[in-house]
């Protein structure tokens, strides 16, 4: 029997990739109900990332750039109950959205007081979430676009970019490729509002994130820092990745899919053709084992740390790309299924090197800051996009998540 478990993936997928049995394993909702149970009623902490060692869940304070990501993954669960009811144990749709709810308001008295500068746009991930469940949810509505004001706040015309982070200097105007994803809260504000001024922003900001962040084979710099004063680029560099002309995988993904939603949102073709241009690289760079490096173009002496994080969330970049290749005029039905497999490659090759039944986390070997030595671990947002890919994959028809009922017996057999 065990025999047939190994043959079967093998042979369904000779035609049509399949994606990991984990995706819908009974062991998801498990996990996350015990993490949720970490902080009953009003949490005052949330999960980062774990330790090296155990896996288990490290707490920080809600004025935390990442404190959105496990509420909003309740949410993927509360949308999970429709899409996969049988791969929830005893748990309920009801169940998971209470939690998301009550994990959520932990949030609320950032909306008036954080310091959190770009990352406002993460943090409001859960009350987006909301929306779709109650688009009259006046809690959702008031957060969303307080935040969404955070952000238009830290905008400069003359620099064409929402600043990033702050620094000692004010002449000294840092934005980072993550900040693409935080785009998205303008969009939905100004559909909230009518105020076209933030889409105006978000397509700015991405316009200099495409002319001074991505190199021309695609590749992309972490850091840019523009002189605030005459909107000069004064220097193109990286914080986290292993050199100033390296590639960052994290970054690489957070651009992948950033375009690729700046396409969703406004239908500009050069965003189109800049999330294909990022996601080129990102796959021929790939190496012949599957598995996301930390930085593309770090040593192999000594051993570079992977990256689960940058593998989910390019996996969803490429999934959203698909999507949009699809939405074409014609439909660019080629190109789709081609990032789809990409997706489910990437998605496959790190499920079966990073599941890890006995940890807190769904998966290990995260990277979190490689410069600060901190990886090896599981993320809260490598969580959330692996959670997030099994959802997209079931709406889009590519997964069915009744076929994974023998997901435990893999659990057992690969744990």
């Amino acid at each position: 029997m065990f025999a047939l478990l190994f043959l079967l993936p093998l042979a369904v997928t000779a035609f049509t990739p399949l994606p990991p049995p984990q995706l819908f394993s009974t062991l998801i909702p498990q996990k996350l109900l015990a993490t949720a149970q970490l902080t009953p009623g009003i949490p005052s902490t949330y999960p980062q990332y774990t330790t090296r060692d155990t896996g288990a869940w490290l707490q920080f304070g809600p004025n935390t750039w990442t404190t959105g990501f496990f509420p909003a993954t309740l949410y993927a669960m509360y949308e999970r109950a429709a899409l996969c009811p049988k791969s929830l144990g005893r748990t309920s749709a009801a169940q998971w959205l209470e939690l998301g709810r009550t994990s959520s308001t932990g949030e609320i008295f950032l909306e008036p007081h954080n310091t959190l500068q770009h990352d406002v746009g993460f943090v409001s991930f859960p009350f987006v979430e909301e929306l779709g469940v109650n688009p009259q949810n006046t809690t959702a509505i008031t957060a969303v676009n307080m935040f969404a004001s955070d952000l238009a706040a830290r905008f400069s015309p003359i620099v064409g970019c929402t600043r990033s982070w702050d620094s000692a200097d004010p002449t000294d105007f840092q934005v980072i490729i993550d900040n693409m994803m935080n785009l998205e809260v303008l969009f939905v504000s100004a559909n909230l509002t009518g105020n076209d001024t933030l889409r105006q922003i978000a397509i700015s900001h991405a316009d200099k994130t495409m002319q001074n962040h991505v190199r021309a084979d695609g590749s992309s710099f972490h850091v840019v820092d523009y002189n605030s004063t005459t909107g000069i680029v004064i220097d193109q560099r990286t914080s986290q990745g292993y050199s100033n002309s390296s590639t960052w995988s994290r970054g690489q993904a957070w651009g992948i899919y950033g375009f690729a939603n700046m396409y969703k949102n406004v239908g500009l073709q050069r965003h189109l053709d800049t999330a294909r241009r990022m996601a080129a690289y990102f796959i021929d760079h790939m190496p012949s084992d599957g598995i996301v490096p930390w930085d593309f173009n770090a040593p192999l002496d000594p051993p570079r740390p992977a990256d689960s994080s940058a593998a989910m969330i390019a996996t969803n970049g490429l999934l959203l790309l698909a999507q949009q290749e699809q939405s074409l005029s014609p439909p660019n039905i080629t190109g789709a299924k081609y990032y789809n497999e990409q997706a489910i490659k990437i998605l496959t090759d790190t499920t079966f090197a990073f599941w890890k039944p006995q940890w807190q986390s769904l998966l290990s070997n995260g990277t979190v800051n490689n410069p600060q030595l901190n990886n090896l671990t599981g993320i809260v947002y490598g969580d959330y996009y692996f959670v997030r890919a099994g959802n997209e994959l079931v709406k889009s028809g590519l997964a069915k998540c009744d076929f994974f009922t023998f997901s435990n017996l893999i659990d057992v057999i690969f744990g």
